[in-house]
C-alpha cells in the first residue's frame, strides 16, 4: 500500500485585490524527496509557500499537509513543518547557541532535551566553534545553517525551504545542498524554490515550472529535458565511410566531416537511442564513441516561461 503523499495543493487560488497571483495550481510532493519549484521573481513562489504553510489563507483549493488541512487545523500542520525563508530568522544579538535554545524553547522542549538538541545542531552544523559568537559575526553560509538549525530544533517531517541559498557563495551553496541531501535521506520531505536551475538539477526528485501563478510544466529534470526541441545523439565514426552510411540512413542528421561526427536529433529517451542502436546494428555500421545530448534546465526554464508569456498576449 502506497503512503500518502507529504503535500497535496489541488486548484490553489489566491488573489490580492484585483490582481490573480495563484490560479488553479496543482502540486502533489512524496513523502522523503525533494520537491523544486522553479520561477522568475514575482510568478507566485514564496505565495505558495506561506499558504503551504499557514501563514497566509488560500482563496480557493483543496490543500493536505502531512494529511491535515491548513484551514481545519493549522496547529496540526504547524507541528509537523519548518519554514526557512528568504531572509534569516536569526537574531543579531544572540550567539548561536541562544537562538537554538530560544527556539527550543518556543517549541516547549524541556530542561535536558533543549540543551541536548541545541547540542547536537551545533555540531551537525559545524557551529560549534562559534556557539557562543554573537549572530551578526556569522559569515553568510553560517547563517543560513544556523537558520535551517533553528527550524529543524522541532524535527519536522516537513520542510519549507525558500530560496534557501539566495546570495551565497558556491561553495556555501554546495555545503547546503549536502545538508538538505541528508536531510531527505533521514525521511524528511523538502519543498524547495529557488532561481538557481543548477540547483533544482542537483537536488530535485521532481519539478515544477512556475509563471505568472500558474504551473507550466511539472517532471523530472529529465523529462522536463526531453520536452525542449535541440536534444541530440552524437556519433563519432572511425572512418569516413562509416560516417557516410550513417548519414544515409538518418537523413535528418547534421555532420562535421573533418571530425567524422554525425549528430542525430533526438528526444534523449530510452526509446529512441534504442531505436537509433538498432539501426545502426541493421546496417552493420560501428561507432568509436556515442553520447547523448539533452537540453539543461536553463534552456527548459527560459523556452517555457517565454512560451508562457507569447500566448498570455
Amino acid at each position: 500500500m502506497s503512503r500518502k503523499p507529504a503535500i497535496t495543493a489541488t486548484g490553489l487560488k489566491k488573489a490580492y485585490d484585483d490582481k490573480r497571483v495563484l490560479d488553479e495550481i496543482d502540486i502533489s510532493v512524496d513523502r522523503g524527496t525533494v520537491f523544486a519549484l522553479l520561477g522568475p521573481n514575482g510568478a507566485g513562489k514564496t505565495t505558495i509557500v506561506e499558504i503551504l504553510s499557514t501563514l497566509v489563507p488560500a482563496d480557493g483549493g483543496d490543500i493536505r499537509i502531512a494529511g491535515y488541512n491548513p484551514s481545519d487545523d493549522p496547529d496540526a500542520v504547524r507541528s509537523r513543518i519548518g519554514v526557512t525563508g528568504q531572509f534569516s530568522a536569526v537574531d543579531d544579538y544572540l550567539s548561536g547557541e541562544e537562538n537554538l535554545l530560544l527556539m527550543a524553547d518556543l517549541h516547549h522542549l524541556g530542561k535536558d532535551e533543549r540543551r541536548t538538541r541545541t547540542d547536537e545542531l551545533l555540531k551537525k552544523f559545524d557551529l560549534v566553534e562559534s556557539a557562543e559568537k554573537l549572530a551578526s559575526t556569522y559569515s553568510g553560509g553560517m547563517r543560513r545553517r544556523l537558520d535551517l538549525a533553528m527550524t529543524l530544533i522541532g524535527r519536522p517531517e516537513i520542510i519549507f525551504l525558500d530560496e534557501p541559498t539566495t546570495g551565497l557563495d558556491p561553495r556555501s551553496r554546495r555545503t547546503m545542498w549536502q545538508i538538505i541531501r541528508e536531510l531527505v535521506k533521514g525521511g524528511v520531505t523538502i519543498f524547495l524554490t529557488t532561481q538557481y536551475l543548477e540547483e533544482a538539477d542537483q537536488l530535485a526528485d521532481h519539478i515544477a515550472v512556475l509563471d505568472q501563478g500558474r504551473i507550466v510544466a511539472q517532471g523530472t529534470a529529465a523529462e522536463l529535458k526531453r520536452r525542449i526541441p535541440g536534444g541530440h545523439i552524437r556519433l563519432h565514426f572511425f572512418d569516413r565511410d562509416q560516417l557516410d552510411s550513417a548519414a544515409t540512413v538518418f537523413d535528418e542528421s547534421s555532420r562535421d566531416d573533418a571530425a567524422y561526427v554525425l549528430q542525430v536529433p533526438s528526444d534523449g529517451g530510452v526509446r529512441s537511442l534504442r531505436s537509433l542502436l538498432d539501426q545502426l546494428d541493421a546496417h552493420s555500421i560501428d561507432v568509436k564513441e556515442l553520447s547523448v545530448h539533452t537540453p539543461d534546465l536553463d534552456d527548459v526554464f527560459l523556452t517555457l516561461t517565454a512560451t508562457e508569456r507569447t500566448e498570455a498576449r
